[in-house]
């Protein structure tokens, strides 16, 4: 610590740093805003200050951000939103009647009859309903109760909230997670912030990226050894591997997680993006709840959904909720206690879920649009799923299963071994090296399979499919003309 005075005033070091600053946010890495994303985000700069580069923009296929990559809002959950956000419009007759119903519907259940006031911690009690009442119609009539659901600022924040509920003890004591890989990254950083034991099993790359119980059997006697397995997370349709789980399967798992006492996480929150004609999305809880009652009164469960992803795309208003199951009373008080520190979720994040999960009905003026503009979206999505698998599989090097679901695909890379020595030189893992120099080549931003897990052995990156249907074919033909120059440079 420097002591050299100033003006006769001793100076002393900071109070903060590296050295004494919380040693579990240093573990924290978020692989899709990484180094890679920064490094992006400095080339748009340059490009702007006019030096020369291969390519006139950059292209962030690393991120799930539908309207950044330009989808169009659906309208009638704008039209809803603005008049939320400007009351005075509910006077313009421009504006559907069903969208004003909707409107002053949301606004009464507001304080002072505005989005800006506060709502209750657990959320706006009306939208808390609606979501119940849609989950109930899309289990074909499982009852869901209000006082389960809690809205939360994206479905991040409730799988944070639920992670930090169960992490408690200490050396072999301490609560283990397990966790898909890949997986998104959120679950290891959340894991790191938290100092859980994150505890790995594998989906099966050569079975669609399928999830085998006898590779969860496998990761829980390993992990029992050091810790203490509370915790199984289960991401379906996948991040950042997009296949969409058999019902068998999810019968295995919920019986896995009965056998083993463990809580299930149920990250579903793309469960309209399902595009293969042989899949279909099933919720844990209908599963759960089919199986009878020997599982559904005794397996302890939380289920995510979220406005940013589906036909939606909302990524910036924060919106989504978590249904509970079976959860002891006792910790649902802690739980209230916890969300009710951080106030409430955002409003208009609460307003948009409203409207996702209670959309527009047959006999209401706005339902022709909204369904039209709703099933386009889809449509478009599971073309482009498509359109991935058969472009990335036709060059050597390259290996592509179909992407069934979500946004993303996970495709397999083979590297000479002259490369991944050339990125062991350059003190970077093979598959970022890779990344960066596509970057640097062609403008286009990918997220190295490093940052997700993968096999040892293996190599991967991540990409989201949403680009507009041209530029995605000139992103995979930029991303295949790449890999066969690098191939043959590294030959």
């Amino acid at each position: 610590m420097s002591q050299q005075a100033v003006d006769g005033v001793p100076r002393r070091g900071k109070v903060l740093t590296l050295d004494n600053m919380n040693p579990n946010v240093k573990r924290v890495e978020y692989a899709v805003r990484g180094p890679i994303v920064q490094r992006a985000v400095q080339i748009e700069k340059e490009l702007r200050e006019g030096i020369k580069k291969p390519f006139t923009e950059v292209i962030k296929a690393n991120i799930g951000d539908a309207h950044a990559m330009g989808q169009k809002p659906i309208t009638f959950l704008r039209q809803v939103l603005a008049l939320c956000s400007y009351p005075e419009l509910l006077e313009d007759d421009k504006f559907p009647s069903d969208a004003k119903k909707r409107a002053r519907r949301i606004l009464e259940a507001c304080g002072g009859h505005s989005i800006g006031a506060y709502s209750a911690s657990q959320g706006i009690e009306c939208i808390r309903q609606d979501v119940a009442a849609f989950i109930e119609r899309r289990d074909g009539g499982i009852p869901s109760n209000p006082d389960n659901i809690f809205l939360s600022t994206g479905a991040s924040d409730a799988i944070v909230t639920m992670l930090k509920l169960l992490v408690c003890g200490e050396g072999r004591d301490r609560t283990g997670v397990m966790i898909s890989i890949p997986q998104y990254p959120l679950y290891s950083a959340a894991l790191a912030d938290l100092g859980a034991v994150q505890i790995n099993y594998y989906l099966d790359e050569d079975k669609c990226w399928g999830l085998d119980v006898t590779e969860l059997k496998r990761a829980l006697n390993e992990a029992r050894q050091h810790c203490d397995p509370r915790v199984l997370c289960i991401i379906n349709p996948g991040n950042p591997t997009g296949q969409v789980q058999s019902r068998k399967c999810i019968e295995d798992v919920i019986r896995f997680a009965k056998e083993e006492h463990l809580f299930l996480m149920a990250d579903e929150v793309y469960q309209e993006n399902v595009y293969a004609e042989n899949c279909k999305f099933h919720s844990f809880k209908k599963v759960l709840f089919e199986m009878g009652p020997e599982f559904s009164s005794t397996v302890e469960m939380a289920s995510f959904h979220s406005t940013s992803k589906c036909y939606m795309g909302e990524c910036g208003f924060r919106g989504g909720y978590m249904e509970l199951i079976n959860l002891d009373p006792e910790v649902k008080a802690q739980l209230i206690k916890l969300v009710s520190v951080r106030l409430c979720p955002p409003i208009p994040g609460q307003a948009l879920l409203d409207l996702v999960v209670n959309p527009p009905q047959p006999n209401e003026p706005s339902y022709t649009t909204f369904t039209k503009e709703r099933t386009a979206v889809l449509a478009t999505l599971a073309e482009k799923a498509q359109l991935t698998e058969q472009i990335f599989n036709t060059v050597p090097g390259i290996t592509c299963n179909p992407v069934q679901g979500a946004m993303y695909t996970f495709p397999r890379i083979t590297l000479p071994q002259k490369a991944i020595d050339e990125a062991k030189k350059e003190g970077q893992v093979p598959d970022m090296f890779y990344c960066m120099r596509l970057l640097e080549e062609e403008g286009i931003c990918l997220v190295p399979g490093s940052g997700f897990g993968q096999r040892e052995g293996t190599l991967h990156f991540r990409m989201t499919i949403l680009p507009p249907t041209e530029k995605l074919k000139m992103v995979l033909q930029k991303i295949c003309d790449f890999q066969l120059r690098f191939t043959q440079e590294f030959s």
